[in-house]
């Protein structure tokens, strides 16, 4: 009997066991905020280890809802004691095992309460924005602040320098004493902003403290991208992420005189009276695509949460659709070579172009050329041309609409620059060269003659000048034994390949030379 009783008791034992502390944390679930909150925590020799416990717990109970990250919510913890020290800031986690596992292994400081140093390292350093690690700027900003309530030190005047800065405070006090001091440093609404509380009986304002955060770092915002002529994206946080509901959006054009819009199916306030639109999205959904709008025109979308669970504000925002743009709008030359060029065109348009017509003539009164195009091409070769020629090249687009847009542009080919035919080397004398050369073609600008010893890049003579097109022979004197001698045709756009020769001084005079 005895035996089945030990057992019975031992059954029991393991059956009451708490089990609370052996759940892993789970992840945020509160996917509804954005904004950085410091906790600053007394952890004086005036709270007792096991009142510090006790508020640790009450933070992880508070946070264990939250989705942190870089978009969304972040932590820091202060500690407040004779030298106050940052346990961790802003950056330092981004999951809740991760912040929770911190909490626990947080320790007090003890020491005096300096409150106001504490202050003064949360000012200047972790709630500044653009500090390292610091708060982000354009996001709410919330100091919490948990005190036992003994001799907190002269906090009303850094208090009131963080709540001119933005920063909303709010208090929770284990003690009952310095109510007047706790009221005056918290922002309105004191109500729901100041807690007093025993320390045992924390979790009984958890919820209300967490909804006061809530709605001072809720994202309410809805922002628009991936506008285009008849199109754009509606962006939001999911707020209704994890509850029953769905988003209905609304949009409409904005009136101008006397108002109206395009198609629409309704009529809205919240969209000044005119014509809207209406559709709807799931509760887990983040955007919508919004379809059918007119170009260059001013538009105001509505987004309201609908949820039996929560009430949430209706978001708003104006956007102006791109003007409509019909290609071709850009043309581009490339690849210029002596009988062709690639001309190239856009925007890219084959869901509203049906083919492209290419004219090009040479100017000033050249045979007209022409060719038509795929949809689907935006730039085309055109060839045989002649060289170092302007020619007038006009792209139309024949759109679907029945619309036609044309747009024109110069091209120019390149000169024809035939390399040098002939060069021949007369030595005269132990110094002298007789220099000879011929030309093929016409419209020579000139020539250019460069000579150099072998020498030249120890100190050694070297000299370049040029002839004009008429000149055909030269003669260099005083030139240094194995003189290199190069002459090359010049043109009005380019310089043409030429050819060289070396100068050998023999007693007696002997033509040599390079022919092609």
């Amino acid at each position: 009997m005895e035996r089945n009783m030990f057992f019975t008791w031992m059954l029991l034992c393991v059956l009451v066991r708490p089990t609370v502390t052996q759940n892993p944390a789970p992840e945020g679930v509160l996917n509804c905020c954005e904004g950085d909150i410091l906790f600053l925590l007394d952890s004086s020799g005036s709270v007792s280890s096991y009142e510090h416990s006790r508020m640790l717990s009450f933070l992880s109970e508070l946070l264990l809802p939250f989705s942190l990250g870089e978009d969304q919510v972040r932590v820091a913890l202060l500690q407040v004691g004779t030298q106050p020290r940052l346990e961790f800031g802003f950056n330092a986690h981004n999951t809740q095992s991760s912040l929770q596992g911190a909490l626990r292994g947080t320790k007090p400081l003890r020491g005096d309460t300096n409150t106001v140093g504490a202050l003064k390292m949360a000012k200047e350093w972790v709630l500044r924005p653009g500090a390292a690690d610091g708060a982000r700027a354009g996001l709410p900003r919330v100091l919490v602040w948990l005190t036992d309530g003994v001799k907190p030190g002269d906090v009303i005047g850094p208090m009131a320098e963080l709540r001119e800065e933005g920063v909303a405070v709010l208090v929770v006090s284990t003690g009952h004493g310095n109510y007047q001091v706790l009221r005056q440093v918290v922002t309105p609404p004191v109500e729901s902003h100041l807690h007093f509380v025993d320390i045992d009986d924390m979790s009984i304002i958890t919820e209300d403290l967490r909804d006061a955060i809530i709605e001072i770092i809720r994202a309410e915002r809805i922002t628009v991208r991936d506008v285009s002529t008849n199109s754009a994206t509606l962006q939001w946080r999911p707020v209704l992420s994890g509850l029953t509901g769905y988003y209905e959006i609304r949009f409409g054009q904005v009136p101008t005189g006397g108002g109206g819009g395009g198609g629409g199916t309704g009529t809205s306030p919240s969209t000044g009276g005119s014509h809207y639109q209406r559709i709807t999205q799931s509760a887990d959904a983040s955007t919508a695509r919004l379809t059918g709008l007119n170009p260059d025109t001013t538009y105001t979308a509505t987004l309201t949460p609908e949820s039996n669970e929560q009430a949430f504000n209706t978001l708003s925002v104006t956007f102006t659709t791109k003007p409509e743009v019909l290609s071709p709008a850009v043309v581009t030359v490339s690849d210029s070579g002596q009988t062709s060029v690639r001309v190239s065109w856009g925007p890219p348009q084959p869901e509203l172009v049906t083919s492209y017509y290419i004219e090009y003539s040479a100017l000033p009164r050249g045979k007209l050329h022409a060719a038509t195009v795929s949809r689907l091409q935006n730039s085309t070769l055109l060839r045989d041309l002649q060289p170092d020629t302007t020619y007038l090249v006009t792209i139309t687009a024949r759109h679907t609409s029945g619309k036609e847009k044309a747009m024109s542009v110069k091209v120019c080919t390149q000169e024809v620059t035939p390399a040098l035919a002939d060069l021949q080397l007369t030595t005269v004398g132990s110094d002298s060269v007789q220099v000879d050369w011929k030309s093929s073609v016409g419209g020579l600008r000139g020539y250019w003659l460069t000579w150099e010893g072998q020498q030249s890049s120890i100190g050694g003579q070297r000299s370049s000048f040029y002839l004009p097109p008429d000149s055909l022979s030269t003669r260099l004197t005083h030139l240094p034994p194995a003189t290199r001698v190069c002459v090359s045709p010049i043109y009005r756009t380019a310089r043409g390949e030429g050819l060289c020769c070396t100068a050998q001084f023999h007693s007696d005079a002997v033509a040599y030379g390079y022919q092609s």
